[in-house]
Order: structure tokens, then sequence, then C-alpha cells
């Protein structure tokens, strides 16, 4: 299988770097294409066997699938001027762009489409990465997840589900990175040193959600074995639901659907 990628910025080139990492497609079989240079010879001195260039077309010829990272107001003329043959995966990471408006843009109207949301933390393999498809086999449903798997974490959504869960992924990201920010500045008040903080709140974070990941567990639980009746931490508790800490998580993931 050969793969390309249209676009070498934040997200498109910590998906070359994922997809080189893996072992699904092999480094040599992939092709990455930018208008600048820059951006490609930093992903080819870090993985000589990949292929990169700044034609669109040479990176599509003979693609068995075909990554679209660029702005969502450059999908349309970016897709149009490849004139796909339709044989092709069609693979978008432009986020609020329907399947409807990417029919438009291709001329077989029954290609095979995948819409991709990753987060940032795609960088470090470590993505929560939302999948829908259009028109696709178990296979190639199946292909999409082993291949972001290696990634992070990879979930099939319907496409109906994107802007809800786009809100507590990709969007979210951010909001756990305010508490880290947040918990930092407590420390600094307290007398920690800011790297030693942010290491230690991120490494907390990091395993709160390895607790949730690796059991079959649920945070309540989790939260009640921290909780010792009279102890430390059922007050910081309290004082979060005081100050409306779970409303306002919830009102910042629904503003941003």
């Amino acid at each position: 299988m050969k793969a390309a990628i249209i676009g070498a910025g934040n997200m498109g080139g910590a998906i070359a770097r994922g997809l080189a990492k893996g072992t699904i497609i092999p480094a040599g079989n992939i092709i990455v294409s930018n208008p600048t240079q820059g951006k490609l010879d930093k992903l080819k001195a870090e993985f000589p066997a990949l292929q990169v260039t700044n034609d669109n077309q040479e990176a599509a010829a003979g693609a068995d699938m075909i990554i679209f990272a660029v702005k969502p107001w450059l999908m349309e003329p970016v897709i149009k001027e490849l004139e796909l043959k339709g044989t092709e995966i069609l693979i978008s990471v432009a986020a609020g762009i329907p399947f409807e408006k990417l029919t438009h843009y291709v001329a077989d109207k029954e290609m095979t489409m995948f819409r991709l949301i990753p987060n940032t933390a795609i960088s470090e393999m470590e993505s929560m990465t939302l999948i829908a498809s259009r028109n696709a086999t178990k296979e190639q449903e199946q292909l999409m997840l082993d291949i972001f798997n290696q990634m992070g974490l990879a979930m099939l959504i319907p496409e109906e589900k994107i802007a809800a869960t786009t809100a507590m992924t990709s969007c979210g990201i951010a909001y756990v990175l305010k508490y880290i920010q947040a918990a930092m500045q407590a420390g600094v008040e307290m007398g920690i040193y800011p790297k030693d903080g942010m290491r230690m709140v991120a490494q907390s974070v990091k395993g709160a959600a390895e607790l949730i990941l690796n059991n079959d567990t649920h945070p309540s639980v989790e939260i009640d074995k921290v909780c010792t009746p009279g102890g430390i931490t059922i007050k910081g508790i309290n004082e979060l639901e005081h100050e409306g800490f779970t409303s306002t998580v919830i009102k910042a993931i629904k503003a941003s659907k």
C-alpha cells in the first residue's frame, strides 16, 4: 500500500512521522507534498526513506490512500486539481467539511472517504483520533483503525457525532493543558519551581488517564479511592464543586461544538 500526504504542517507532519514509525505502511511507500521545502527537509532528515515533493500531482500519482492535511479553505482547489480516479481512499483532516461537501470536489461521488480528527498529541503517538467513514468496507475501516491506533487511540464514529466528539478530544486536550497550567501556578505560589511542578502535574494527569484506559473503572470510583473521610483531597474536590468546576468544563466543551 502507498500513502500520500498533502500538506506537511503541524498535523500533516505529525501524521507522516506517525505513519513512518508504524508497521503497516513502509516509510518508503509514504510520500509527503508541501509547497515549501523546509518542513520536507526536516521530515527527510528524520526518516530518510520517506519520499518528499513540492508537487501534489506527483504525490498523488499511484497512491492507494491520500491524506489531505491542508487548511479547510484550501481543500476544494487542492482536491480538484488532482483529478482523482476514484479508486483511491480519500482521507480528510480538515475540520468542518462534511462528506456531502467533499463529494462535490471529486468526479466519482461514490469513492471511499474518511474524515479524520486527531489531536495534537499525535506528534507523541498519543492522539485520540476520531474516524468517520463513507462508502468504506469493514476491511477499510479496520485498516484505518489499525493505522491510527499505532498513534494513540482511534475510534470509529458516525459523522453526525464529529462536532461533539471533536469538542471533547481535539479541543478538549487544550482544557486538560489549561488544568496543568493552573495547577502549576498553584504550585509556584506554594514555593514549587515551575518546571518541577509541570512535570509533577503532567505525570499525575497521565497516571489518571492510564487508570481509566487500562481498567474497567470510572472517574468517580478512582476519585473515591483518593478521598478518605476527613482527608485533604475531599476538601479540594468540594472546593472545585463550590466554584463550579464541573459546570464550567461542561460549558466549555459544549461551547466548542
